[in-house]
């Protein structure tokens, strides 16, 4: 019994330094975590309110050189009062609108806006301008002019002038794009029931249409097709659907149209740490958002 015992529990003495060292080992790794946490230095914690005052005092800073920038007149940073005089915001060129008082690049983005089909039937339209700001329309609105003949439903207006046959004269209608049906589009000279489908789906997507413009859009409307239809549609932009934009979700936001999702949590995200937006230009101060994106969602904001 002593042999066969000892066949099966004995060791040598290289089995047993072997042994040691493997429990050596064990017990180093068990003590390691606690070794460790009597050594290390406790890193320092910062609250965030403790910081909060010098971020607050950066975004002033930022902001008030927005603001510097904004007011400024060509790149010497020379304010710009400008020469006030009688206007018409459909025809003024950019010379004209610096004279009033506008940067070169606040002008260019209303020349843009008239390039692309948008024209100023009221004043009010001219306020909706992002590029002009409350206080500077307030000193302009005095003096702009729109002759009647741009008014929509105006008598100067109710027909635009179209070719004429010795036989019969061709009368263009005028549709307002934002309550037409599908019957009513195809009353437009170049509107079948296939693009006046594809107008629908699409006026359903965005909330409505901002201005004429926004119709190149339409997937199959090319610049000609839109030449040959421009002059017989109106827009109401009293009927587009709007966001509010301090009370909406994410879900509300993705019926916005142009915005991104990364965009949306973005105005989300802003709104919860700065509170209410009070007006469009406020959007400015969230980096991801363009000038030119603030432009195209303005009309589809309300506060």
């Amino acid at each position: 019994m002593h042999k066969w015992l000892k066949s099966y529990f004995t060791i040598s003495k290289r089995e047993f330094n072997g042994m040691l060292v493997f429990v050596i080992v064990m017990i180093a790794v068990f003590l390691i975590p606690f070794v460790y946490d009597k050594l290390m230095v406790e890193p320092v914690r910062v609250k965030i309110e403790v910081l909060q005052p010098a971020i607050n005092q950066i975004e002033q800073n930022t902001y008030q050189l927005k603001q510097h920038n904004y007011t400024n007149y060509g790149n010497k940073g020379k304010h710009y009062k400008g020469v006030l005089f009688n206007f018409n915001p459909n025809t003024l060129n950019l010379q004209g609108w610096v004279k009033l008082g506008l940067s070169d690049k606040q002008a260019s983005s209303v020349l843009k806006y008239v390039a692309k089909g948008g024209k100023f039937y009221t004043k009010e339209d001219v306020k909706k301008m992002y590029a002009i700001s409350p206080a500077n329309y307030e000193r302009l609105e005095p003096y702009i002019q729109i002759p009647e003949k741009n008014i929509p439903n105006s008598p100067a207006n109710t027909y635009a002038s179209t070719p004429t046959t010795p036989n019969k004269t061709i009368e263009n209608v005028l549709v307002e794009i934002n309550e037409a049906d599908s019957i009513t589009l195809t009353t437009i000279r170049g509107i079948g029931p296939a693009f006046a489908s594809r107008i629908l789906k699409y006026r359903n997507r965005i909330g409505g249409f901002a201005g004429v413009a926004q119709l190149r859009e339409v997937y199959g409307i090319d610049s000609v097709k839109f030449d040959q239809i421009k002059n017989q549609i109106k827009v109401n932009t009293a009927l587009i659907v709007k966001t509010n934009i301090n009370t909406a979700e994410f879900d509300e936001f993705k019926k916005m149209p142009y915005l991104s999702y990364k965009q949306m949590n973005a105005i989300i995200a802003y709104r919860k740490q700065h509170g209410k937006f009070l007006q469009v230009s406020e959007l400015e101060k969230i980096v991801i958002l363009t000038p030119s994106l603030i432009q195209k969602i303005a009309p589809y904001v309300q506060f």
